[in-house]
Formats: C-alpha cells, structure tokens, sequence
C-alpha cells in the first residue's frame, strides 16, 4: 500500500517536474517577463562591466531599471541597485573607485547623477541641478563632470498655477516626447565634484552635445550647430573648449554635413568621428562614415568613404592602435578594425545571423560587446581571437519557458529586377502546407531588419503565421544608392519591392496567396497604406503611426526640414504633395480591412496621420477599426499597451486570414 502511494507520488512529481520544462509558443503575455539590457560599460581595470537590466513592474505597468555588474572572467554577475526607482546611465570613475548613475530619486526635477563605491553600499545623490541633466562624463582625474543641461521649464523657477500659452517662434517648433520646442537649449557645464560647483561653459541660441574628455583633461570636445538658423539644418561640427569658466570654444570641423560622436584617442594626439555622406543641408538618406583628425582639426581624413555602408559606435583599442566599428550591412552588424599603422581595414567578427552594439574595447585584441540573435534578446559577450564567449545570461530563464518561431533569409526579385533581401519566421523549421501570412514593414525607412530577437514578428509567427521582415529599397545595408533610390518619390519602389517578397514568398509554397495580410509602423504604416492602395489582394492590413495624405501632415509633424529639402513648400509643388498621397486620394480602390493605430502624443507621425485614412475607409463601408494609446509618443512604451498591440495584431489578422 506504501510503496503504491510512493509510486503514485514519484508520478506526480515527475510530471510536475515535466510539466516545468515544456516549452509553449512565445504569446504576447510573455513579453512582461523580458529583461532588456542596455548601456554596457567597461570598468578602467577592465576586470568588470557594469550596465542597467530594466524588467517590466506589472503592478505599475512600467519598466524599471536598475544596475548590474558583470566580472569579465564570467564568474560573478551582482546586482548593484534595488527598489522601485529606476537607475540608468551608469559610468565609472576613471580611478575605478566608483559607479555613478542617473535617478530621480530625492529630486523635484528631472534625473541627477549619484554615486555608489564600487566595493557596494548605498548610493548618495551628488548633484542637484535645475533644468534637464541630459549627458554626463568623467574628468580623467575623477575630480569633475562635463554635463549637458538643457535649460529648465519657466527658467528655474515654480510653474505658475495656470499654465501659460506656448509661444511659438520657431521654424523647426515640435519634436517627439520634447513636445513644443520653444527657446530652450541644451548647453555645455563644469561641475566640480568637491565643491560642488557649477561653471557654464557654452552659451547661445543652440544645442551642444556628446561631451568627451582629452586624456589629459585639459579640454573637452563637444558637438553642436553653429549657423544662423540650427533648425533649418543638420550642420553639427566638433568643437572644443577648455575645462574652465570663460574659456574660448575653437570649431575643428566645417563640413557642411554633420559631424558627431567624437573620441579621443588614448594619446590625445587624434579625435576619430562620425560624418554623414552627405553636405546637403538636410539629407536623410545617407550613411555615417568613420574620420580621424589630428586633436587640433588638422590632417582630416575619411577612413571607410570606399565601404558604401554605414559604420557606427566606434571604439579605441586601450594602446590606441586600432580603431573599432560596427557596419551595417544587409541585414547584420559586424565588427571591424581600422590599423593606424597599416591604414587598411579588416573584418574582426562577422556571424552569420546576429548584430552587434556598444562596443568597448578591453585589452590587446579583446572586447566587449552586446550581441542579439534571431532566437536571443541583447546579452553581454566577449570577442577575442576572432570568437564569441558570453558574459552574461539574463534572457536564459524566461527563454527557457518560450518555444520560438524559426527564423531563416531569403531574397526575391521586384518587378524591375532589383533584388530584396528578407528575413521569414515561420512556426516550425519545415513548413509543410501554405500558411496564412503578414508582412510586417520597418520603419525609416532608413534602417534595416537584421537577424536579431524581433518579439513583435516572433508573437506573430507563434500564433500560427508566415511572417516576413524585407529590405525594401530606402533601407540600409545595401549601399548608398540603394538608400536614397527613393528620394522625393516615396511608395514606388518600395512597394514594388514588397509585393515582389511576397510573390517569391506566394511561389516557394509558405504564403497562401488567399490569406495575405500586412503591416507595420511609422514608415511601415506608411507603407501599409500605399500597398493597400496598390494591390487588392491583401485581405488584411494594420497602419500604425501612419500617414496618407502627405499634403496634409506638413506643418504638422517634426519632419518639416525634410519636406522642404525632399519636396519643396507645397505651395510650389502641390502635384508632387498631391501624388504621393495617393492612399487617400485612391482611397475608393481600398477593399483591405485595416486596423489603424496611433500614440496619442506622437509628434513624429501625428494621429491625424491615422484619422484621415479611417475616416476614408469607414465612409465607403471599408471594415475598419482605430485603436488610440493615451499618453503614447511615437514608440509605444507602457508595457501592457505593448501586449495589447500584439494582442489587437493577432486578433485582427487572424479575423480576416482565417481558413
């Protein structure tokens, strides 16, 4: 009888035990238990990482971050900050001592910078400045912070009980999240950690940012925009100024493009920077290129003008030898070297379906990074000897309860020859019948899917869809002229690229040519409504953050530069405003039901972008529904309205794309 009941119990536990380790499709619930690590960096012993690991607070309905190190022996992960307030931003004291960090814990205003010894103990508040702390970075002697403020609301002091009426002066006058941009800069300061003491550096009607110190930290270099009007243009040069009140800023750089992020050598003798392709005054589609210059401004030089692929995130190896970079290039992000000595280039990691980001470069030959994968959110890894080792394991836990889609390349031919690169996620490996399928579009359109954890395709593929991510021409990844193929001419090309994919897609046997949806956001809803409009075979369609008629949106959203650069005043050019707002003026020719969706504080893609195209439809009987997030900028950030949206995807396809 004893031994029956064990028996039984034994069962019972080994099916609990079984019941543990089964996997179910990623659904949209499961993004609540998600970490997400950001901002990585590189302890001046180069022994530990410290970064912000931010999870969702489902009782708040927010994300909550605090900090974490990591030993890059791989050994030791300890969590530094607890407790409801989030902690960003952190840096470490150049003498190691200390990890300072951003919160707003203890302020009445915006973030401040605090400081916690490294050895552990609790953090303590160090500055307390009016107006917006935007960026910060250490002196070498860990004695000072180079800050960018941004200057404060109702010039420091309380807001009036009754808000008064915005004023209005500016040519380029909103932004996302900014709100109403009225006469408030962003502006170069000296806090001295002792005395705390701060000195104004810069001044005047611009914005300055990316502060970075000379090794010796006698100056600091800094980027902003010094002609007449910055709102009418994007020329940022790199200047510097001496670390003391009162000292004269002297301009390195003059091309008439722009010029961020730079960085010193270890030496002091060199600055490596960013430049744009492009010397136009406004030019959105164009790559960054990496520069060196001498610390004085002499001696410029473009070090990858011949790659025709845009770099990023450069880092200095600790001898300052070599200079490292990301390229983006079609549908990765691989790391290269740039020797001084040799003045050549050469490919140090280039897997095969992943991305890199923030670089860091630890000792001779080895470094730090975050890496992703189709199947693995962001992570921290080592790359020495031409190999990966991870360093961390956050995602481990919650992936290990999630079954995934699988995730594979294709490419496929448009209408007039030109060949697309795509990314499909299907449910399994082998598709074994025609699936019913969405196309899900990027936004930009300058930027590109690449093989990384993409939890919004991989949802859709986890309930039981085709799903496919394509590079259609605007993006980047493919070369300079592949990006600005769709100057002044949008919903062309690309939408030729994009029926293209799914044709491809429709012949291979994965897209049941019946049940075809489509969607996406900002430029993906953009280019939702101009397929839609287009081609009538697609059964379903859902436009987020979207826009049709483009005569109507300007003026009214952030991009006003642009359309003055791209199109001209539509006083003008009426007929090219009128011709690429076909959705609207062809919105007779949609039969696609479609879902709109919007933030409702999106000054990027304004709402009204969304109001237009389901007004049409709905007067023509069009099957149509607008779904509205209160509070919302253009990204969508509370996190239980992420899991509606992918909700409110999933149900509104599966409606309409249905056997």
């Amino acid at each position: 009888m004893h031994k029956h009941i064990l028996l039984i119990w034994a069962v019972c536990l080994f099916s609990f035990a079984s019941a543990q380790n089964i996997k179910h499709p990623l659904k949209p619930s499961d993004l609540y238990k998600q970490p997400t690590l950001m901002s990585p960096r590189l302890s001046p012993d180069g022994k530990w990482i410290v970064y912000e690991l931010s999870e969702v607070d489902t009782a708040k309905d927010n994300r909550v971050s605090h900090l974490w190190m990591q030993s890059f022996d791989g050994k030791q992960s300890i969590q530094l900050t607890y407790g409801d307030e989030p902690a960003s931003t952190p840096k470490w004291s150049p003498d190691g001592k200390y990890v300072s960090y951003l919160s707003e814990r203890d302020s009445k205003t915006a973030g401040q910078v605090w400081l916690m010894d490294r050895r552990g103990g609790e953090g303590h508040k160090l500055t307390d400045i009016k107006g917006e702390l935007e960026e910060y970075e250490w002196s070498p002697d860990s004695k000072r912070l180079a800050l960018i403020i941004k200057d404060p609301e109702n010039k420091g002091e309380e807001e009036p009980k009754t808000i008064p009426p915005i004023k209005i002066d500016r040519y380029h006058f909103k932004q996302d999240i900014e709100g109403y941009l009225q006469h408030r800069y962003s502006h170069l300061y000296l806090y001295d950690i002792a005395t705390k003491k701060l000195d104004t550096l810069t001044r005047g009607h611009m914005d300055d940012s990316s502060p970075q110190w000379s090794p010796d930290g006698k100056l600091i270099a800094y980027v902003s925009n010094h002609t007449s009007d910055p709102d009418r243009n994007e020329n940022t040069d790199i200047f510097t100024i001496e670390a003391k009140a009162g000292a004269a800023e002297t301009q390195l750089t003059t091309f008439t493009g722009h010029d961020i992020n730079p960085l010193w050598s270890p030496d002091g003798k060199k600055i490596a920077y960013l430049r744009s392709t492009s010397d136009a005054d406004y030019f959105i589609y164009q790559h960054d290129v990496l520069c060196l210059m001498d610390a004085d401004g002499k001696n410029n030089k473009l070090l990858t003008d011949q790659l025709d692929r845009p770099v990023s995130n450069i880092a200095w190896s600790r001898d300052g030898k070599d200079l490292e970079y990301l390229v983006s290039s079609d549908r990765i992000r691989y790391i290269n070297r740039y020797n001084l000595l040799t003045r050549k280039s050469f490919t140090v990691y280039k897997g095969a379906e992943c991305s890199f980001s923030d670089l860091m470069g630890s000792s001779a030959g080895i470094w730090v990074g975050k890496m992703t994968t189709p199947y693995m959110p962001h992570e921290l890894v080592a790359i020495e000897n031409g190999k990966i080792r991870r360093l961390s394991f956050h995602q481990d836990k919650w992936l290990s309860t999630v079954k995934l889609a699988h995730v594979k390349g294709f490419q496929s031919f448009s209408s007039d020859g030109t060949l697309v690169s795509g990314i499909l996620y299907t449910p399994d490996s082998i598709v074994t019948k025609k699936m019913p399928f969405i196309l899900y579009i990027h936004g930009g359109p300058t930027d590109q899917d690449e093989f990384d954890f993409d939890e919004i395709r991989q949802t859709l593929a986890c309930a039981g869809f085709a799903v496919a991510a394509v590079n259609y021409r605007g993006s980047t990844g493919r070369g300079i002229e592949y990006t600005k193929a769709i100057y002044a001419d949008w919903g062309n090309k690309e939408v030729k690229d994009l029926l293209g994919a799914v044709d491809e897609l429709v012949k291979l046997g994965v897209a049941d040519k019946d049940r075809l949806g489509i969607g996406g956001w900002s430029y993906g809803g953009i280019l939702t409504d101009y397929t839609i409009a287009t081609d009538p075979r697609f059964k379903a369609a859902s436009s987020g953050a979207g826009s049709a008629l483009q005569l109507a949106i300007y003026g009214s959203d952030q991009w006003v530069v642009q359309y003055d650069n791209e199109l001209g005043a539509p006083w003008k050019n009426a007929d090219k405003y009128i011709k690429l707002s076909y959705p609207f003026f062809h919105a007779d020719k949609i039969k696609t039901p479609t879902q709109f969706m919007s933030g409702l504080k999106d000054f990027n893609v304004p709402t009204g972008g969304g109001e237009q195209m389901y007004e049409a439809l709905r007067s023509q009987g069009v099957p149509t529904q607008m779904v509205l997030y209160p509070g919302q900028y253009h990204g969508i950030t509370v996190p239980s309205y992420q899991v509606d949206r992918l909700q409110r995807y999933i149900e509104w396809f599966g409606k309409y794309l249905a056997p």
